[in-house]
């Protein structure tokens, strides 16, 4: 880490700091408290979008950035989720949807074995990392496929959330995780089965 982290416990005795950094703990006992745990628990848990497929969408974005650590501890969660190994392998391994050959990376996509929604997910998650600026036609995909107003704000405001959060890591090498591999989809089953 090249700053050092939050600490534990505020450090000033504010009641709505202190009031925070209790919900927080509380929603992680008994895992102790994480620096990212700050900023990132509603986004995550106190969504409709289906568990599984906003991990997914946290996936591609620490792919496309290349940011392990957060590959390393979402992809788990995508899984637990109810996302299938071959699909997570996919999301790992596509080419980018908007970079380089455009055309081989859609069609890869539409091969992929991924289901409809996490085939719009990919699609949006690659434009919204890579340009910013969406299509009309990937956003008309997730209408298309069933998500709500409500469900496609959240599921921006996810992936929105972690290509900040991805940023944050890979520049700071937080968790000391440039130099590492992300974990391969096999590993991350086995860890869960034990």
């Amino acid at each position: 880490m090249r700053l050092p982290y939050a600490p534990a416990e505020p450090a000033t005795p504010d009641p709505e700091t202190a009031e925070i950094y209790a919900r927080i703990a509380a929603r992680r006992r008994p895992r102790p408290l994480i620096p990212l745990d700050l900023f990132l628990g509603a986004i995550r848990t106190q969504t409709v979008v289906n568990q599984g497929l906003l991990e997914l969408a946290v996936c591609r974005v620490a792919v496309l950035t290349g940011a392990v650590y957060e590959w390393n501890a979402h992809a788990p969660l995508a899984l637990k989720g109810g996302v299938q190994p071959g699909e997570l392998r996919a999301v790992r391994t596509l080419p980018s949807t908007v970079q380089g050959d455009i055309a081989t990376a859609v069609e890869a996509v539409a091969q992929s074995g991924l289901t409809a929604q996490q085939k719009a997910i990919v699609r949006y998650a690659d434009e919204m990392t890579q340009t910013v600026k969406v299509q009309d036609e990937t956003f008309a995909q997730l209408q298309r496929e069933g998500f709500s107003d409500r469900e496609i704000v959240e599921l921006t405001t996810g992936i929105a959330c972690y290509n900040c959060v991805s940023r944050v890591l890979v520049a700071l090498d937080v968790g000391e995780n440039n130099a590492r591999e992300m974990k391969s989809v096999d590993e991350l089953v086995e860890a869960l089965e034990q």
